[in-house]
């Protein structure tokens, strides 16, 4: 499983990243894959309100932006981790906040459905240096129209008060046992999850189509990953199309290689789609081919063949799976 970890404050190491690393280490502790990112140290340009995303279904500012987009798609748990500026998360998440926007329109506007969205789950991690009622108001809202748009189901925040010396939060009697149980709560459930990797030469179509609906149709029981022998640079802008047309939103995925994919956990079966000799087996692991012709280059009536096939097989695979014990 993979956990994003947004920081916010613009103190690099300060309270609100002693809190974040506490989260995440203990979910590393159980076995997740996680990504600390510092937002305060990311080029993210303010949303421009042009319009291209509502028109488009992406946005076409260049900045590192692009680079976040994928792993939100990616991640099992997004963890939104802010100091509060005026009852609010700071300027630098509020422009990452912001340019999320695409993802929303591409679910509501364009009518698309990530696979993982059915799955995600997103938190709120909060300090503020007063003790006002209403302190953490503003920023739940915000969080929770966020996770939204990103595609995860909030489930809630833990918020400290009367946080703002360096060292406050390493200092309170209970903040540091809290995160760390509720990560413990949060990751327990994902990683009683099969996981199944589904591989092919260049992890840009086959493979990614087959990912995509493992985790669209079982991903609270299956962790779908999927890799090539060979990746490409990108994945094929048809097979795109032809899940467009079943409503699957496989936008910021990009091909990745089995070696990357095997390094953080051993999968339980590799399933391969008509590669042979090209994908390498992993010792103890079960192995199950699906012989399947490669659809690229072939007309765009073959990919769609091929789609409808990937969907097929990998529903009946989840109703097998279902229906055996244990």
């Amino acid at each position: 499983m993979f956990i994003l970890g947004l920081q916010g404050s613009p103190r690099i190491k300060g309270n609100t990243s002693v809190l974040l690393s506490a989260f995440l280490g203990e979910a590393e502790r159980f076995g997740a894959q996680t990504t600390y990112l510092d937002v305060p140290e990311k080029n993210i340009v303010p949303c421009q309100e042009c319009g291209t995303c509502e028109k488009k279904g992406f946005c076409p500012i260049d900045d590192d932006m692009q680079e976040i987009y994928p792993l939100l798609r990616r991640a099992d748990i997004i963890l939104m981790a802010t100091p509060i500026f005026f009852y609010g998360p700071t300027a630098q998440m509020k422009a990452l906040i912001d340019r999320s926007q695409v993802l929303w329109t591409r679910k509501y506007v364009h009518r698309l459905t990530d696979p993982g969205r059915k799955w995600r789950d997103g938190f709120l991690l909060a300090l503020g240096a007063t003790k006002g009622k209403n302190l953490f108001e503003g920023v739940n809202l915000t969080a929770k129209y966020f996770f939204d748009a990103v595609g995860a189901s909030f489930k809630g925040s833990i918020a400290y008060r009367r946080i703002e010396e360096s060292g406050d939060i390493k200092k309170h009697p209970t903040a540091l046992p809290d995160v760390k149980e509720k990560a413990r709560e949060f990751v327990t459930p994902f990683l009683d999850r099969k996981k199944i990797l589904f591989v092919c030469t260049e992890n840009a179509c086959r493979s990614q189509m087959a990912s995509a609906f493992a985790r669209h149709y079982a991903g609270d029981k299956i962790e779908a990953e999927s890799a090539g022998s060979i990746p490409a640079d990108k994945v094929n802008p048809i097979m795109e199309e032809v899940m467009r047309e079943k409503g699957i939103d496989i936008a910021y995925l990009k091909p990745k290689s089995i070696e990357n994919i095997s390094r953080f956990r051993k999968p339980d079966l590799i399933i391969s789609m008509g590669c042979k000799d090209a994908c390498p087996l992993f010792p103890g692991v079960k192995n199950e081919e699906w012989n399947m012709e490669d659809p690229a280059g072939k007309p765009i009536s073959f990919m769609r063949e091929t789609r409808d096939e990937i969907e097929r097989r990998v529903t009946g695979f989840v109703t097998l799976k279902e229906s055996v014990p244990g």
